[in-house]
């Protein structure tokens, strides 16, 4: 069986890559970073380091990566007699990868079992979003190779902090992690990946981690930054900030029982885990790392403004949610390019302007006065500079 993965960093060989190397996949990776497809070629194996309670180390073999940028060809022969795809690439790369894809499919034999694609995305349904670049790059001949694929969602959970200098391509992560796919689009032969289990409805297991693990990391993340703390587990060793990220998490959950049903204790048991996971002082996670790119996290559908709108929408609370957003829009970050960016509107446009451009909130929308108070703020918090 052979594996073919796009994204071979940290997310790619520390967790994906490794249990599909535990499925007893032979693993292709394919990366566009030279330095580090050379680094993966260069190894027989690599290690990951589960750091914390119950942690330990998996070497794992069978691997070897391809230079997409370079060798584009190799990849989609790669692809086109793979048993599995999947991606760890980022939500906005994935119309990238995707003309790859198309082209495999073109070339794979119609009697072969369909290629299984799953793409494993901090993101909603980014399976059908992938399903989409690649329909829309195979043009015409799409309806005559769609069915030599099938396209799963999937939700995936597992920290992987920045790595230390020296670890070359090993990986360290945290014990815990969590991958759910989608079902029924494999019928009665689902990809054998241990460690991952699969359900009839996703939705409920993507918008339980993104407004768990997201939003409480990332909120985490703009508080501890707002305190002058560097890591996330000192973050959360701070009573206050605990209890600025508790709040804007019991906020998500009341949303994930009002809209799923999932039950309350269950849900009060998740965010425990997920609280005490943050904590592990095992992992050294900062809180500039997690809170990158506050553009992108306050943006409609993300983590801050997708369950506070859903919130407002049913007429739950949203105050956390939207004092976390407020610890957001002062990100302030001279290395992080959407930080800087982000200060800059903040300092040049008007306030309702910012609030839709930014969040894509319009003005009668009931989360709408919330939010523009707290980036109405922020801007008078730069004016007095």
């Amino acid at each position: 069986m052979k594996a073919v993965h796009f994204g071979a960093g940290n997310i790619g060989r520390g967790f994906v890559g490794l249990l599909l190397h535990d499925g007893g996949y032979d693993l292709v990776f394919s990366d566009v970073a030279a330095p580090l497809v050379d680094a993966i070629n260069a190894v027989d194996s690599y290690t990951v380091h589960e750091v914390g309670d119950g942690g330990r180390d998996t070497v794992v073999t069978g691997f070897r990566a391809i230079n997409s940028a370079e060798h584009p060809s190799d990849v989609v022969e790669q692809v086109a007699g793979a048993d599995v795809v999947t991606t760890a690439v980022g939500p906005t790369v994935l119309r990238f990868i995707a003309p790859l894809i198309a082209d495999a499919l073109a070339l794979r034999d119609p009697s072969a079992p369909p290629l299984q694609v799953m793409a494993c995305e901090n993101a909603i349904n980014a399976t059908d979003l992938l399903q989409a670049e690649i329909a829309q790059a195979a043009g015409d001949a799409w309806e005559a190779v769609r069915s030599r694929a099938v396209f799963a969602n999937t939700a995936v959970d597992r920290i992987v902090p920045a790595q230390p200098a020296d670890a070359g391509v090993d990986v360290t992560v945290e014990p815990f992690f969590e991958w759910a796919i989608e079902r029924a689009p494999f019928g009665v032969n689902p990809p054998h990946i241990p460690g991952a289990h699969f359900v009839n409805d996703l939705q409920p297991y993507i918008e339980r981690k993104l407004f768990t693990v997201n939003t409480g990391h990332a909120t985490t993340a703009y508080f501890g930054a707002q305190a002058g703390i560097e890591r996330i587990s000192d973050a959360l060793a701070d009573d206050a900030i605990a209890a600025q990220v508790s709040a804007a998490l019991e906020e998500t959950s009341a949303l994930l029982t009002a809209k799923h049903g999932l039950p309350v204790a269950e849900l009060a048991e998740y965010r425990a885990t997920i609280l005490q996971r943050f904590r592990n002082p095992a992992l050294p996670d900062t809180v500039w790392r997690v809170g990158r790119q506050p553009m992108r996290k306050l943006s409609r559908h993300e983590r801050f403004v997708g369950p506070a709108a859903e919130a407002a929408e049913r007429g739950l609370p949203v105050d956390a949610l939207v004092a976390a957003m407020g610890a957001a829009l002062a990100f302030d970050d001279p290395a992080d390019a959407q930080s800087v960016a982000l200060q800059q509107l903040l300092r040049t446009i008007d306030v309702d302007s910012l609030v839709t451009e930014v969040t894509g909130l319009g003005e009668a929308h009931p989360l709408y006065s919330a939010v523009r108070e707290v980036v109405a703020a922020r801007q008078d918090d730069l004016a007095d500079d």
